[in-house]
């Protein structure tokens, strides 16, 4: 079977500044525990769509998996800004609980 990540990553191929293909390939990766290739096509979601919030969640939980807390911190706190000025309460939930570990 064709890893989830080889889809997406054709994708980014055919197009590398669409955000919603870097995403897809980020996810992919953080499912497939790839935590390291992640890193890169989250970071650029993030910047390609400045009110994004999704990627900076999954960046900030990547940066956990790979043991990087004042990176995680930063992604969340820049996705709480987010999830605090779009009105999406259970993000900003989640948010506080994993910055209070941190």
């Amino acid at each position: 079977m064709i890893p989830r990540s080889e889809t997406f990553r054709a994708l980014v191929e055919s197009d590398p500044s669409n955000p919603l293909f870097r995403f897809s390939l980020g996810q992919a990766l953080f499912q497939e525990n790839n935590f390291p290739a992640a890193v890169e096509h989250l970071h650029k979601a993030a910047e390609g769509k400045a009110d994004w919030m999704m990627p900076r969640i999954l960046l900030g939980k990547t940066y956990l998996h790979l043991g990087q807390k004042n990176l995680a911190k930063v992604a969340f706190q820049e996705a709480l800004k987010l999830a605090v000025a779009q009105g999406h309460e259970e993000p900003e939930a989640e948010l506080r609980q994993l910055l209070s570990t941190l």
